[in-house]
C-alpha cells in the first residue's frame, strides 16, 4: 500500500534539501515544549520538555529505542510523578528493525496472592466506594515498571540500567521548573496526598502547593535510582526496598489528625515472585497494514484491532465527516461491548483473543451497525465462537466495563536504526494510591481498583474480578504501524479507558481521513466506551455534535480526551515526532538533527 502523504513541513524539508548525514549525531537543543519535530538521527515524543531531553540525549550519543525509552520513561518518573514511576506498571511494544519482529513486555501490575473475588466488597457484599478503595493499601498491585525497565535492556537495548538512568538522576536532584498543570494536578489531588505523612512532605512542600515557575526537586527518588543503577532491581523485589514497600502498603502512614486508611495485602513472596513477561502482540491487517498492539491483559489490542476490523468493512475515506464519525462511535461501542464480556487476565481467564480479532467476528458485529442510526446503549456483547452469519442475535449484555482513572502517561521513541518503541506506563489514578514510600520518592499505584469490584450479571461469568496474582485488565493500547515489514508510524496515549478510542480515532485520521499525524493527533475526540452516553470534548461538539445527535447519539461533554504522542517514517529517511500541542499543557516532540531548526 502507498504510504500516507506527509506533511506540508516533511516535504518543505525535502525540497530544500537540508537533510545531511554527515558528521556525529547530536541532539538538537530542546529549550521549549514544541508538538512537532522533523529530522534524522531518532526521534522522541513524550508529554514533558525534560523526558524527551534526557531520551535525545541517549540517542545522540549512541543508544537506541529501547535504550533512550527506558531513560524518557525514567524522566517521566521525576516529572509526572502523578502519571508514572517506578511503583506502577505499564505495557512496552517494540520493533527490532534486524529482525523485522514485533515483541512485547507485559509490566502489569498483580494483585497479591492473598486477594480473592471479595477484595472489594464492604461486609455487607457492596462494593466499596471507589476513592476508599484507591486511597488505601488494598488498592496496591506489584509493581512491575523496574522489571519492565530490565527487560527492555536485556532484550532489546544496548545499554545497562546504570547507563541510561544518570539523565533522570541529574533531574530529580537539580529538579524541574513547575508548570500549571503540575500545580493543578498537586492541587486536585491536595485532599488525597494530605493524608499520608510522606506524600504531603514531598509534593505539599511546607504545607503548600507547589508555585508555578519554582523548581521541584526529589532527591528521595535520586537516591532510588541510584540504588537500583547499582545494584539493579534486586533490592526492589527482594531486598531492602521490597522491605520497605510491603511495610508501607500494609500499614501506610497516615498524616497526623487523617482519618484511617484500609491496610494492604502485599507482601514480600508477592515481590519476589513478580515477573513481567514477553508476550506476542495483536495484529491485525487494515486498509493494506500491520498494525501490532498489546495483547490481553490489556484490553487495548483488542479493542483497537477488533473496532478497525469492524471499519475495514466501510469506505470511510470516501465519507463525509459525520458520516464516518458516527461509524467509528459505533465500531468502538461494539468494540468496548465485547471487551468487557470477554478479555481479562489470560493466566485465569480463556479469552477468545483470535475470535475476537478475525474477520468473520469483525463482519458479523460489522453487519449490525447501521450506517445511519445508532444503536441503543448499552451494546451487547457478540458470540466470538467462530461460527459466523449474518447479523445474528446478540449474545448477552455488555458486563462491567471496571472504574480505570485517566492518569498514566506514554511515549514513543524511534531510533537512525528503525527500531521502535511505544511505551504505555502508569500509576493509574493521578497521584495513584497517594501513598508514598517514606524516604524513596514515588508513589504507589492503585491498580488494583482496575479489577470489576462486583459481578453484574450473575449468570455470566465476570472475566474482570479481583484473583491472587491476577493482573487486573487495562487499557493501554501502545501500537506499531508496518507496511511490509517496514515501520510506518508508532502511537499511544493515556486516559484510561478512552486509551482505546484515542489511538483508535487517530488511526482513523491518519489512515482513513488523510490528515497528517500531527493533525490526527490534535483532531477534537470523542469517545465512545458503550455507555449511555459517549464523552466529547467542547471542540468535537462545536463541529460535529447536532449532526451525529441527529442520528441518535448522546453527548456528555468534557475538557480534554486522553494525551497522545506518536512518531512516523517520511520518506527520504524523516522521522516525523507529533505530540499534544495543547491538552494536558501540551507535549514535547524532538529529533536528534532537525531539519526545521534553521
Amino acid at each position: 500500500m502507498p504510504r500516507r502523504a506527509p506533511t506540508l513541513f516533511a516535504l518543505a524539508a525535502l525540497a530544500t534539501g537540508v537533510v545531511t548525514t554527515a558528521g556525529p549525531a547530536a541532539a538538537a537543543p530542546t529549550t521549549e515544549k514544541v508538538p512537532l519535530a522533523i529530522g534524522t538521527g531518532g526521534a522522541v515524543a513524550t508529554v514533558d520538555l525534560d523526558a524527551t531531553r534526557v531520551g535525545l540525549e541517549v540517542l545522540a550519543d549512541g543508544g537506541n529505542a529501547a535504550d533512550a525509552a527506558v531513560a524518557a520513561a525514567a524522566a517521566l518518573g521525576v516529572t509526572e510523578p502523578y502519571s508514572a514511576g517506578v511503583g506502577g506498571g505499564g505495557f512496552f511494544l517494540y520493533y527490532d528493525a534486524a529482525t523485522g519482529t514485533v515483541s512485547s513486555i507485559d509490566g502489569r501490575e498483580t494483585a497479591p496472592q492473598a486477594m480473592g473475588p471479595d477484595a472489594f466488597l464492604a461486609a455487607d457484599g457492596t462494593p466499596l466506594p471507589l476513592q476508599e478503595a484507591v486511597q488505601s493499601g488494598l488498592s496496591v498491585g506489584t509493581p512491575g515498571t523496574p522489571l519492565t525497565w530490565v527487560r527492555a535492556l536485556e532484550q532489546f537495548g544496548t545499554r545497562s540500567l546504570a547507563d541510561v538512568l544518570p539523565g533522570a538522576i541529574r533531574l530529580a536532584d537539580e529538579g524541574f521548573v513547575v508548570d500549571e498543570t503540575f500545580r493543578q494536578q498537586t492541587a486536585d489531588n491536595e485532599e488525597k496526598f494530605r493524608r499520608f505523612a510522606a506524600t504531603a512532605q514531598l509534593f505539599l512542600p511546607d504545607g503548600a502547593l507547589p508555585e508555578v515557575g519554582s523548581v521541584f526537586r526529589n532527591p528521595d527518588l535520586a537516591r532510588t535510582y541510584e540504588l537500583m543503577a547499582a545494584e539493579g532491581v534486586a533490592p526492589f523485589y527482594t531486598g531492602e526496598l521490597a522491605a520497605e514497600v510491603v511495610a508501607t502498603v500494609q500499614d501506610p502512614l497516615e498524616a497526623p489528625g487523617a482519618a484511617a486508611v484500609r491496610p494492604g495485602l502485599l507482601a514480600a513472596e508477592d515481590l519476589a515472585g513478580y515477573d513481567a513477561p514477553l508476550r506476542e502482540p495483536t495484529l491485525v491487517g487494515y486498509r493494506g497494514l500491520d498494525v501490532y498492539g498489546m495483547a490481553p491483559p490489556s484490553s487495548g489490542g483488542s479493542a483497537v484491532g477488533e473496532a478497525l476490523n469492524v471499519l475495514e468493512t466501510f469506505p470511510l475515506g470516501s465519507l463525509a465527516d459525520v458520516e464516518a464519525l458516527h461509524l467509528y462511535l459505533e465500531a468502538a461501542a461494539v468494540a468496548f461491548a465485547d471487551r468487557n464480556a470477554f478479555v481479562g487476565d489470560p493466566a485465569t481467564v480463556e479469552v477468545p483473543l483470535a475470535e475476537l480479532l478475525s474477520e468473520g467476528f469483525a463482519a458479523e458485529r460489522a453487519c449490525a451497525i447501521d450506517p445511519a442510526r445508532a444503536a441503543p446503549r448499552p451494546v451487547p456483547a457478540g458470540a466470538p465462537d467462530g461460527a459466523y452469519g449474518p447479523c445474528p442475535a446478540p449474545a448477552a449484555a455488555a458486563g462491567g466495563g471496571g472504574a480505570e482513572g485517566t492518569s498514566t502517561t506514554h511515549l514513543t521513541v524511534a531510533d537512525a536504526a528503525g527500531n521502535v518503541a511505544s511505551y504505555t506506563l502508569t500509576i493509574e489514578q493521578t497521584g495513584g494510591s497517594g501513598i508514598t514510600v517514606p524516604g524513596r520518592g514515588f508513589l504507589l499505584n492503585n491498580e488494583l481498583t482496575d479489577f470489576t469490584f462486583a459481578q453484574a450479571d450473575p449468570a455470566r461469568p465476570e472475566p474482570n474480578l479481583p484473583g491472587p496474582g491476577k493482573r487486573p485488565r487495562s487499557s493501554m493500547a501502545p501500537t506499531i504501524v508496518l507496511d511490509g515489514g517496514d515501520p510506518v508510524l508508532a502511537l499511544g496515549s493515556p486516559g484510561g479507558a478512552t486509551i482505546i478510542t484515542t489511538v483508535l480515532q487517530t488511526l482513523v485520521e491518519r489512515l482513513d481521513r488523510n490528515a497528517d499525524l500531527a493533525d490526527a493527533i490534535a483532531a477534537p475526540r470523542a469517545s465512545s466506551r458503550n455507555g449511555a452516553t459517549t464523552d466529547a470534548e467542547p471542540a468535537f461538539l462545536a463541529a460535529y455534535g447536532a449532526d451525529l445527535t441527529t442520528l441518535g447519539h448522546a453527548f456528555a461533554p468534557v475538557a480534554e480526551i486522553g494525551a497522545a504522542t506518536g512518531i512516523e517514517f517520511l520518506p527520504g529517511g524523516l522521522l516525523l515526532a507529533a505530540a499534544e500541542p495543547e491538552r494536558r499543557g501540551g507535549g514535547s516532540a524532538g529529533v536528534v538533527d532537525d531539519v526545521l531548526a534553521d
